[in-house]
């Protein structure tokens, strides 16, 4: 696991997984600590550290060069252990975990919990339900822990997440439709003409915290341009708001859409970090993000 540095006199930590996709830098200067997913490609499996075991640009090129990743859900083994952990030091627990409707871990996170009450009536795990994926989760865990630094109670960092987890607007674009093909979001033969066409899905997770395409665009130009439209209709107070871009390593994308951000946008901060293997898995090289808050989800 990956931890941050508690901070002395607050008896309160964060909890989340490693699709959340923020940057290791900010995970371990903050009261961050994360439970690593883990992935299988050519037939080894790793643990999601994020990048430190294989490098991002490693996870990519060998995508790039025709392997197939694949991921296991956190184990409700495993969530016992951590949340007994903390329990057993005397701190109250928040997790905010990756989407329900895109994986079973979150239930696994809800099993342990149970296992524990059963147990020791008195624990105080807190387990939320982000319905958010990839810096989506990120970002709802990012403001929870500025919310922690502030000294805000447990109480209202729980109260604000539930309140605004589905303000967490994440779109983004995929540079190939295979991965999505294999992956059964669309068909086969949409994915051929998709590809003829230069066809670029830009795709959401809804208020279900389910994955669906929104729109389809063509060329890859003219769909991160349509990034940054979306965000301008969509934000809310744009001024108070540190931006979030990932990318699967298309870094130079990335740099483009926070270009566009910065010179067309009044925002506090735009931040730009990969996409890593656990959501990379699925959408491949080349998938750009852009999460903010703005209007909820539906």
């Amino acid at each position: 696991m990956i931890k941050g540095d508690l901070y002395i006199g607050n008896k309160t930590v964060i909890v989340t997984d490693s699709s959340c996709d923020l940057s290791i830098d900010y995970i371990k200067a903050n009261n961050i600590h994360v439970i690593p997913f883990t992935y299988n490609i050519d037939g080894q499996d790793y643990t999601d550290d994020l990048g430190q075991t294989m490098s991002y640009q490693e996870f990519y090129g060998r995508l790039r060069d025709g392997s197939i990743s694949t991921t296991s859900q956190i184990t409700s083994y495993t969530f016992e252990q951590t949340f007994r952990s903390f329990i057993d030091e005397g701190y109250s627990v928040i997790y905010i975990g990756f989407s329900s409707a895109l994986s079973e871990t979150f239930n696994n996170a809800v099993m342990a919990r149970n296992n524990i009450l059963e147990e020791n009536p008195s624990a105080d795990i807190t387990v939320i339900d982000s319905k958010s994926a990839a810096v989506g989760l990120g970002l709802i865990v990012y403001y929870a822990a500025e919310m922690l630094k502030e000294g805000k109670t447990k109480e209202e960092i729980v109260d604000w997440v539930e309140k605004n987890k589905l303000k967490s607007n994440h779109w983004f674009i995929v540079d190939s439709l295979d991965h999505l093909k294999r992956g059964g979001r669309i068909s086969a033969t949409a994915a051929a003409i998709g590809t003829l066409l230069e066809i670029k899905p830009i795709l959401i997770v809804d208020g279900e915290g389910r994955l669906d395409v929104e729109k389809k665009v063509r060329g890859r130009k003219k769909a991160i341009k349509t990034l940054l439209e979306v965000l301008k209709e969509k934000i809310i107070n744009p001024e108070e708001q540190t931006i979030f871009i990932n990318h699967g390593d298309c870094l130079k994308d990335a740099e483009y859409l926070r270009d566009l951000l910065l010179k067309e946008v009044k925002v506090k901060d735009a931040v730009i970090n990969y996409v890593g293997p656990i959501i990379g898995s699925h959408t491949g090289p080349g998938m750009l993000c852009m999460v903010f808050l703005g209007e909820e989800r539906n």
